[in-house]
């Protein structure tokens, strides 16, 4: 889902070093940040859509890698731009172990049925 140019120039605007700015590691992370919560949102009210679900997991990578670019370069800018976003560490984790449960639960769950036939 393409961001509006408006949207995408507030953006820029909001999170740019200096004037002109579009393509530092801030600017970059704030719109990718915002292209995912849009997505994140797409997949709420469509839950199947597994294309755009691995679009959203590879943007989610970039994004994490940038962060982790960004951290080796320059730790304070590395911080006030987690804190800008709003982006913690700890949710990814606990969503990540959910995740794991889910799976483990639908393999027996599986396992139970193909044993039963």
């Amino acid at each position: 889902m393409p961001l509006s140019t408006t949207l995408k120039k507030k953006v820029i605007k909001e999170f740019q070093t200096v004037a002109g700015d579009t393509g530092s590691p801030e600017v970059q992370i704030a719109l990718l940040t915002t292209r995912i919560d849009r997505l994140t949102e797409h997949l709420k009210m469509h839950i199947h859509d597994t294309h755009s679900r691995r679009g959203l997991l590879s943007m989610i990578a970039k994004r994490r890698r940038l962060i982790n670019f960004l951290t080796k370069v320059d730790k304070k800018r590395s911080t006030e731009i987690e804190k800008k976003i709003g982006f913690d560490k700890k949710p990814l984790e606990k969503t990540e172990k959910v995740e794991k449960v889910a799976k483990a639960e639908k393999a027996a769950k599986a396992k139970k049925t193909t044993k039963t036939k």
